[in-house]
């Protein structure tokens, strides 16, 4: 009786799985579409924390866009380092820097959306591009392939943002992490429920900021300023995906497991704040898989191996089809040769991170 609740659990998951798999192959049929090119003023701003070496490797790649009029918005947020000292020295040398300095705030000690706020209120341009002090694009037409996807209707843009590629272990996890995280809110907005992106990599309008008062109704949230406004904001409508290749940016990764643990777990610390459709969904996938590998393990030992081979055959099948293809779409492609371990030790650590974040929460953006 055991075994058979047992094997029934394990087919119910493999179905399940496979029907999210789907649902991300939808990104696959994504094209981008030859536009006419638009030169729309941009203001790209970066909140920089400590980051006085960051900026000044990066920033450079920022400057050297391709791209006919744009601002670049720096908001220092309280740095204890040279920071603001390396913002005025770019400053010196072009005229579209604009520096937004700002200091602690007693009502929001260490809270990046209050700085943010007061960045975007400076912006001079109504279309935003958002990306972090330790990030470079991927090439001189970032700032042109993210804001080509900007229209009448379109006021929100997703893009990628990439890790640098490192032999180690948990470099590849840390990559292979971003990678499925991407597929799943792009899958999403493709089928008009997004949900989220990332601060490293987005853009959308001051309108729509100010539309739902900014970041007013989760201020009191030390971490959300890309996710709980992309909750909040975005529709089916008024939403696009960017991932044509050049539009990418890249970030120095955590090097070490516990660093990357601490991160990880300020990121999901505001999944509890998502809708209840997305909290629902994004559940069902994790605790689906955790079920199908748990029962396929006993069902191994338990039952026949000609039995379960084939469904758990069908399992990985699909894992490496639906992966593979994107992996190469977003240029992660070396991920895939490890796909099977990953997908079960990332599964193992997220569930770490739930356990840890139930007991305790995460505090200051940096």
């Amino acid at each position: 009786m055991i075994l058979t609740v047992i094997f029934y659990i394990f087919v119910a998951t493999t179905a399940v799985q496979l029907i999210y798999f789907l649902c991300f192959s939808s990104i696959l049929f994504v094209k981008e579409k030859k536009k006419t090119i638009k030169q729309i003023p941009v203001s790209i701003i970066i909140c920089a924390k400590n980051e006085e070496h960051n900026l000044q490797a990066f920033l450079p790649s920022i400057i050297n866009q391709k791209y006919a009029d744009f601002e670049i918005i720096l908001i220092n947020d309280a740095s204890s380092d040279d920071t603001l000292e390396v913002m005025e020295s770019f400053k010196e040398q072009h005229a579209n820097i604009k520096i937004v300095n700002v200091k602690n705030n007693e009502a929001f000690w260490g809270n990046k959306k209050y700085a943010l706020t007061l960045g975007i209120k400076a912006a001079t341009n109504e279309h935003l591009l958002f990306t972090d002090a330790d990030c470079e694009p991927v090439s001189r037409l970032w700032v042109q392939s993210m804001t080509q996807h900007f229209s009448s209707k379109k006021t929100i843009v997703l893009g990628y943002g990439k890790y640098k590629t490192q032999k180690t272990f948990v470099n590849l996890l840390v990559r292979f992490e971003t990678f499925l995280t991407a597929i799943q809110y792009f899958s999403y907005a493709k089928l008009g429920s997004p949900y989220m992106g990332v601060g490293r990599n987005l853009a959308y309008t001051k309108s729509e900021f100010f539309k739902t008062n900014g970041f007013i109704k989760h201020i009191q949230i030390r971490s959300g300023d890309d996710d709980l406004f992309i909750q909040e904001a975005a529709t089916k409508i008024n939403t696009a995906i960017c991932l044509n290749r050049k539009s990418f940016t890249i970030s120095n990764p955590p090097v070490t497991l516990k660093e990357w643990f601490r991160q990880k777990r300020r990121h999901v610390s505001t999944a509890s704040y998502y809708q209840f459709k997305h909290q629902f969904f994004l559940g069902l996938y994790f605790a689906s898989k955790f079920f199908f590998y748990v029962s396929a393990i006993l069902l191994f030992f338990l039952m026949s191996w000609k039995l379960i081979t084939p469904i758990f055959g069908v399992y990985i099948l699909s894992l490496y089809l639906v992966f593979g293809f994107s992996a190469k779409r977003l240029q992660e492609k070396k991920v895939i040769f490890f796909l099977p371990f990953l997908d079960l030790f990332l599964l193992l650590f997220q569930f770490s991170i739930f356990i840890s974040n139930t007991f305790s929460k995460p505090t200051h953006w940096k």
